[in-house]
């Protein structure tokens, strides 16, 4: 595989890649292009808050308003679930339709009665999973 880099400060920066078929090569470096553009703004009540999607222990909805949750605080963002989803790097899983974790984050499960499974972040926030991703987080963590 030949490789070229041309530092041009002029240009966007791009990576194109011509391969024959995908490998864990190329899912390397698709990883590593999301993992850089990876950096969002959160809102505070008087604050602009740079994050790092690692610091972060989920996104959820609340009110037609998506929010990043922190250790110690809660901040607003300015997009769709569904926009951080498609960036977010690979520890983090939708647990329902209307929240992100950061699977690194979680503190514990908690299982129900009627077999719901509850999630408890490190920092006390918690939420369930929906039935529709009830088996893929099960297989995510080994609980079968």
């Amino acid at each position: 595989m030949k490789c070229k880099i041309i530092i041009d400060p002029s240009r966007e920066e791009e990576i194109l890649v011509y391969a024959q078929k995908t490998s864990p090569l190329t899912e390397a470096i698709e990883r590593l292009a999301r993992e850089e553009e990876s950096t969002w703004i959160g809102y505070g009540k008087e604050s602009i808050v740079p994050l790092d999607p690692k610091e972060v222990l989920c996104f959820s909805v609340e009110g037609n308003k998506v929010y990043a949750h922190l250790e110690k605080e809660r901040l607003w963002m300015k997009c769709r679930l569904y926009q951080l989803e498609e960036r977010l790097p690979e520890e983090f899983i939708k647990i329902n339709q209307s929240c992100i974790a950061n699977c690194k984050k979680i503190a514990r499960f908690e299982v129900s009665i009627s077999g719901a499974l509850r999630v408890v972040f490190r920092n006390g926030y918690s939420d369930y999973v929906s039935r529709r991703q009830l088996k893929f987080v099960k297989e995510r963590f080994g609980i079968l």
